[in-house]
């Protein structure tokens, strides 16, 4: 059988192209930047909700970000940090989604349920010691597809919610979606909640599987 046109431009592929190894290490540097200056800029007002009517359901009200977590100084300094960087961002994912789709680097890296639900349940349950054996290797895990994919996705949603943020009377339509300006907020930072969740189970994963750090600098082996 004739092997097909995918499994023979892969095979010619590094496992980590250079363009999603720039891009990843470059979104490693931005998101830690805009982490710092984002804290930065609730320091000012480290509550949520409208000012005298602040939400009863978050715990933290009032309680502003240790500094060492902070970048920027002052609000002012904060939001230059975070504004210019997050131009940046926006732009670095636009060039991840532009080379994930016209390579077809897709066809192995996005999670398509019908092809990857089992296979994550299964790495999961290999994870949580429920399993013994982890399921068949691939070229990702149907887990860390899942994973990846919901970190896009994440990504997505701050930027949006940010613009929301930014400019709520320009973007008036993307304030209404977050359920108003201080709605916009809340999302904004459970993303950054989630995205740092992220951060850190891939950090413990990674170190689990170390050799994916040295395939993250040198783009691995072809195929």
């Amino acid at each position: 059988m004739a092997e097909s046109s995918d499994n023979i431009i892969f095979r010619r592929r590094r496992q980590q192209p250079l363009p999603i190894r720039v891009v990843h290490w470059c979104n490693a540097l931005f998101l830690v930047l805009m982490a710092g200056s984002g804290l930065q800029i609730l320091t000012a007002y480290p509550s949520l909700g409208p000012q005298g009517e602040q939400y009863r359901w978050y715990p933290l009200q009032g309680t502003p970000p240790p500094a060492w977590l902070t970048i920027g100084g002052w609000l002012g300094g904060g939001r230059h940090w975070h504004f210019a960087i997050a131009w940046f961002f926006i732009l670095n994912g636009i060039v991840y989604l532009t080379y994930f789709f016209l390579s077809g680097e897709w066809r192995r890296r996005l999670f398509i349920p019908w092809r990857d639900a089992r296979n994550a349940f299964l790495q999961a349950g290999y994870y949580l010691r429920i399993r013994r054996t982890p399921p068949p290797a691939d070229f990702y895990n149907g887990l860390q597809r899942f994973a990846y994919n919901m970190a896009i996705l994440f990504g997505i949603v701050m930027v949006l919610s940010g613009l929301a943020i930014y400019k709520p009377v320009q973007f008036h339509f993307l304030t209404m979606l977050f359920g108003g300006y201080d709605g916009a907020r809340v999302v904004h930072l459970a993303g950054l909640c989630l995205l740092a969740m992220f951060v850190v189970t891939h950090l413990i994963l990674v170190a689990m599987h170390p050799r994916e750090i040295l395939n993250m600098i040198t783009g691995g082996r072809r195929g």
